[in-house]
């Protein structure tokens, strides 16, 4: 409860509950940035996707790997305490063999396996304490998230909605690993919704309500396997007891023939109660989604000034380029900002030929978390410029293999890049944006120094000024930096650490390198 008002640790995968990955540290701050260098790098020997956010609890880091390795690190030196490989059984999975993070609590450290397994390990030791199944893997259901810990109950969401699954939220008791309550991301009854027509903001979805109607009695129980992964850590807010999450695509990805309605609660920010598991709200950013526009990204929690009053609100970004700003009470939309990549031909059905489409199937943001800070009241945004070719296929549904009833392409010649987007939460407005050379992914950390951080796929590692944008710090880190760095602080100096593994959605050069920064010792 308290690690926000710590910023000395780096509790959880999003630094805390509210997973604005902001932490109070200013030792490293705009005018000494600069005289940042290496004081230590762990090579984890595990080539492939890097995309975990360490922790770091009592002067230990806590690192995963691709294939679900675990590492306890000294994080003065670097030196290793423990390790843990996972002996992974059946794995299906789309988009890596990624593992984000841990969960550090109650003495345990918690990891979420590509088998669709929780494990929990002593912290002091490695050793196993339990391994829970939480759901058949032969199905194509896998766990990339970190895990999150509150009030006793360990929280995973599944992935797998490329393959037809109905996706889920779990909660575990934090000492038994007894499941205490599950929320289904895909409703037995009702996820047909409003049969909406548009956006919630009104963008024609050029939906053919009339056909889905029709199709609706002999497709009516394709919510059995209706998709809904929850891809990312949730926030989390004590005072209102709500846990936030943000659900993916529906299933199949863009073959909406075969699943009539809204699809609920698929492409949707959702707050549950924390002690039943039952729904409090939903905002469903895009309803009967033909386009992969999953909610990726995780969303985090922060106040705005509404008409002169403050008002608790969640932010997150989506593949659609627009970042959502909700009323953390009731859901309902505060504010839409201005797009942070552009938008051309959007929510054009998919045909057979194959229609052009911006954003692209990654986005907008990816699964890349967004930071934010209160000194500047702005979040920021890792996105991607991808045109793409969405064609649409019919294909029947086969227990664990690739059901995506689509193909999505990028379009030969037209170039691609990234954005980094500074958003004014008060007002919805790009305050900056920076260009990149490649599409963005990994995300964002901002500090009390002034900073915010983020890596691109070339192996650059960045400080940008949080208020102006200037990029004032870089390193070469020899392979992409595609994960979210964070920071904490020992014997009174301050430290930033980041993966450096490449990225296997972008073909990013791997590695297999955490590497940690500070200042000179004063």
């Amino acid at each position: 409860m308290g690690a926000g008002d710590d910023p000395k640790t780096w509790l959880m995968y999003g630094h805390d509950y509210t997973n604005d990955r902001y932490s109070g540290l200013d030792q490293i701050n705009t005018s000494n940035v600069g005289s940042l260098s290496p004081k230590w790098i762990f090579q984890t020997r595990v080539i492939a996707s890097f995309e975990n956010t360490p922790v770091v609890y009592n002067g230990v880091m806590y690192v995963t790997t691709a294939y679900n390795h675990l590492f306890a690190l000294n994080a003065r030196k670097g030196s290793l305490i423990w390790q843990y490989d996972h002996k992974l059984g059946t794995t299906i999975f789309c988009c890596g063999p990624v593992n984000r993070g841990v969960a550090v609590a109650y003495g345990n450290v918690y990891m979420a396996t590509l088998d669709a397994q929780l494990v929990a390990l002593d912290a002091a030791t490695g050793k196993v304490k339990w391994a829970k199944q939480i759901a058949d893997p032969t199905l194509g259901y896998s766990e990339t998230m970190a895990p999150i810990v509150y009030k006793n109950i360990v929280i995973v969401g599944m992935s797998g909605a490329e393959y037809g699954i109905r996706g889920f939220v779990t909660a575990f008791d934090a000492q038994s690993g007894a499941v205490v309550w599950r929320w289904y991301t895909i409703p037995a009854t009702g996820w047909e919704g409003k049969w909406s027509t548009t956006t919630p903001e009104g963008e024609d979805l050029h939906r053919d309500i009339a056909a889905e109607k029709a199709a609706w009695n002999q497709y009516s129980d394709a919510w059995k396997r209706g998709g809904g992964s929850m891809w990312q850590s949730p926030a989390i807010d004590p005072a209102r007891n709500l846990i936030y999450m943000g659900i993916g695509n529906p299933s199949p990805d863009l073959d909406g023939g075969i699943r009539p309605g809204d699809n609920l609660y698929t492409e949707s920010i959702v707050a549950v109660h924390a002690g039943s598991g039952t729904l409090a709200w939903y905002y469903q950013e895009v309803p009967h989604d033909v386009w992969d526009l999953d909610q990726t990204s995780p969303p985090l929690l922060f106040n705005v000034t509404v008409n002169g009053q403050t008002v608790p609100a969640l932010g997150i970004a989506g593949k659609t380029a627009w970042f959502y700003i909700l009323n953390r009470n009731t859901g309902q939309l505060i504010k839409r900002s201005e797009e942070f990549n552009r938008h051309q031909n959007y929510f054009s059905q998919p045909t057979a030929a194959g229609v052009r489409m911006l954003p692209g199937a990654n986005g907008g943001a990816e699964w890349s978390p967004s930071s934010y800070s209160p000194q500047t009241q702005m979040a920021y945004v890792a996105g991607l410029e991808q045109p793409m070719t969405y064609a649409v296929h019919s294909v029947p549904y086969k227990a664990g293999t690739l059901w995506l009833g689509s193909a999505f392409t990028a379009i030969p010649g037209e170039k691609q890049y990234g954005t980094f987007t500074a958003i004014d939460v008060n007002t919805g407005k790009v305050a900056w944006q920076k260009k990149v050379d490649q599409p963005m992914m990994g995300g964002s950390m901002a500090t009390a120094g002034g900073l915010v951080f983020t890596g691109e796929g070339n192996g650059l590692f960045d400080a940008f000024d949080a208020k102006t944008g200037e990029i004032i710090w870089q390193f070469q880190a020899g392979a992409g930096v595609n994960a979210a760095p964070m920071a904490f602080e020992l014997d009174g100096q301050e430290y930033i650490a980041v993966a450096a593994g490449g990225n296997f959605q972008l073909h990013y050069p791997y590695g297999d390198a955490v590497i940690v920064f500070g200042l000179p010792k004063r």
